[in-house]
């Protein structure tokens, strides 16, 4: 029987660690124990839900193609094996391809939850700005990015290391390739940051404040979202609820000399605490004044920072941000073009809502230490916070400006 190519795992929530192996894959079941090391890795990250997406879908591929192409346990890999797998993901087979994302479980007429035949490991996609002119994506023009490849790196070596530390395996595939430099492009120079320019902001920021005055009701929500996720940085991950964090009203507190701060929980389950500006405390004001709150939190305030607008308890869903964030690009795009900044304008098209969080570090780091920034930010390091620090590309760019070809 021709082995299917289906999703192995479920979303975090119906992820069970004593579960067996799927029985549609019935033909795969030779390989029961990759299907239990696999399972037991991505467990460790279910109330992770960033993390555990991006490793389920690397490692559900990775399994696929061990089993159904290379033919082999994963626990019995080599280097050469892992390369021949790299040159796989760059161009993968055309059945292996999908135009959409779908989702990898349906709910039949029983209530019961089936695998989707229509998912595939790999997704073809075209940029936002040209799908919204009308693109299409091709299963010819699938491109397996030099971040897709970095990524790919980085999981499937954290997946062995853990495999090696539960005695699976003897050795880490991934540590002994060698010249992984031909697999992963470097770039001269800083990379460029995706933010909006001074204008773009000053459109999309004006734009939430008069839908706030013409709708309160409606808009102030958004009008906050935009704040928060410019002036504080915030990932959309770290504005919604989840199992491992629910943002409240009271995770704004005051220090010992008065100072506002923001408490978050981040990318790895880390703490920190954000700085909050002037400006943003009169923007909680503002929003919590919508919500028939006092003005500012106290200690034992349990109010969800951003309520549904149906029912009880907090937004959960990144999709509610998104579009909300979008609602408000799309109405600046159409400012733009009548002002006649078609070229911003088609710039903002392609923007999304990290684009805010990389422009709100981008602004402050021209004015603030660099370490304030990359605390406020949860960044690893300030090589980091570096990237967004354009000054000497400004400098660079002046200085070669009016040099002449012909003397």
């Amino acid at each position: 029987m021709k082995p299917s190519l289906l999703p192995i795992f479920d979303k975090a929530e119906f992820l069970f660690i004593e579960q067996p192996f799927p029985a549609y894959l019935k033909e795969l079941s030779g390989y029961r124990r990759d299907f239990k090391a696999a399972l037991n890795f991505l467990y460790a990250y279910k109330d992770i839900r960033m993390t555990y997406d991006a490793y389920r879908r690397e490692i559900e591929r990775f399994l696929h193609w061990s089993w159904q192409v290379a033919k082999k346990s994963i626990l019995n890999l080599k280097p050469a094996d892992i390369e021949a797998y790299i040159k796989f993901c760059q161009r993968p087979r055309s059945t292996w391809i999908g135009l959409f994302k779908q989702h990898r479980f349906m709910v039949d007429i029983q209530g019961e939850r089936i695998p989707n035949p229509r998912w595939r490991p790999f997704v073809a996609t075209v940029s936002k700005s040209e799908f919204r002119k009308g693109a299409k994506p091709k299963i010819s023009d699938f491109d397996f990015s030099n971040n897709s490849v970095k990524e790919l790196f980085a999981i499937l070596s954290s997946f062995y290391r853990y495999l090696l530390q539960e005695e699976y395996v003897k050795t880490n595939p991934i540590t002994l390739i060698r010249q992984k430099s031909k697999f992963i492009r470097k770039s001269q120079g800083q990379p460029k940051i995706r933010r909006l320019s001074e204008l773009q902001w000053q459109y999309v920021i004006k734009t939430a404040e008069e839908l706030a005055t013409k709708d309160p009701d409606k808009h102030n929500r958004s009008l906050f979202v935009l704040s928060v996720l410019y002036s504080m940085y915030l990932r959309i991950s770290e504005l919604v609820a989840s199992k491992r964090w629910v943002p409240k009203m009271n995770d704004f507190a005051t220090d010992a000399d008065g100072n506002w701060w923001f408490t978050t929980v981040g990318k790895g389950n880390k703490e920190r605490k954000i700085a909050v500006s002037e400006s943003m405390l009169k923007a909680l004001k503002h929003w919590r004044k919508s919500l028939n709150l006092s003005a500012l939190p106290s200690p034992n305030d349990n109010f969800p920072l951003l309520p549904k607008t149906k029912g009880k308890g907090p937004i959960t869903s990144t999709n509610s941000i998104r579009k909300i964030v979008q609602y408000c690009f799309d109405l600046a795009i159409e400012k733009l073009n009548k002002d006649g900044f078609k070229e911003e304008a088609d710039t903002l098209n392609a923007a999304t809502v990290h684009w805010l969080r990389h422009t709100g570090i981008s602004d402050d780091v021209k004015h603030r230490p660099r370490e304030h920034v990359r605390d406020d930010a949860g960044h690893s390091s300030s090589a980091i916070t570096d990237k967004y620090i354009d000054v000497e590309l400004k400098a660079r760019h002046r200085s070669a400006k009016n040099k002449l070809i012909v003397i």
